[in-house]
């Protein structure tokens, strides 16, 4: 299947403004956020062409300059699935388009390769994205963050056949439970990595924002208020860690899990 990496780009995040050209420290040195979200797609096997979708001239100067491809969108997208869809109407003839989002450098290039399988072995399906089982620390630390007020990780529940059933910024299922640090739990944390078929990517800018993408602001919920099939491909850590960048408080944690990928 012939597969194209987009990551979306912009300047004016309302949580975090300039996010894309945040610096984070690791063993090799400082890089921004995009040039590490970019190196991560890069390296991921199978994959035919790697580009940086973003509206603004500073991003995509600085992309350019570290050697990325890069497309330019409109501003008018109102998440990155929209940017995205503006990249593969722009790059006609793939078959699967992955939104690799830009504030996740962490995403191991297995994440993306078991997901485009997963897409690929599942005809029905029109998006697929990956779940990573939750341990009590991952649970705990998810809890602590909504209880603090900030956004943390988003989960997921699916069904038969890894089905989505719905994802969301609070920790679902309910477990009434506490768990050790080390014990899997029920709770599947959401990566927001995506794997699109042209189709459903296509029609998914004309659809409009339903009232549970507005609640919980997570723009995958659109897929699945148009009754479309969203597969969750359930993914293995292998030690890595993993985090998303979306608060300034992430940034050290984000340059502690690269010190520990790359040290």
């Amino acid at each position: 299947m012939k597969t194209l990496i987009a990551i979306p780009a912009r300047y004016a995040s309302t949580r975090y403004p300039g996010k894309p050209l945040v610096a984070l420290k690791g063993p090799d040195g400082e890089k921004t956020l995009i040039r590490r979200s970019w190196e991560a797609a890069m390296a991921v096997n199978g994959i035919d062409r790697v580009v940086v979708a973003t509206d603004d001239a500073r991003i995509a100067d600085h992309a350019r300059g570290f050697g990325a491809e890069v497309v330019m969108t409109s501003s008018d997208a109102r998440n990155g699935t929209e940017r995205c869809a503006e990249v593969a109407a722009k790059l006609p003839g793939y078959d699967v388009i992955v939104n690799l989002q830009g504030d996740a450098p962490l995403t191991p290039a297995w994440f993306v390769e078991v997901l485009v399988a997963g897409l690929a072995a599942d005809p029905d399906a029109d998006i697929a994205t990956p779940v990573l089982r939750c341990d009590g620390r991952a649970v705990a630390g998810f809890l602590a963050d909504r209880r603090a007020g900030r956004v943390g990780g988003t989960t997921a529940v699916f069904g038969a056949g890894g089905r989505a059933l719905y994802f969301s910024k609070e920790v679902i299922p309910y477990t009434g439970r506490d768990y050790a640090a080390d014990e899997p739990t029920p709770v599947f944390h959401h990566v927001g990595v995506y794997a699109y078929r042209p189709a459903a990517l296509a029609a998914y800018p004309t659809w409009p924002t339903g009232p549970l993408e507005t609640l919980e602001g997570l723009e995958q919920l659109r897929f699945l208020e148009n009754g479309r099939r969203v597969l969750c491909v359930e993914v293995e850590a292998q030690g890595r860690q993993f985090w998303e960048l979306n608060n300034p408080s992430d940034v050290a944690i984000i340059e502690q899990m690269l010190a520990a990928t790359q040290g």
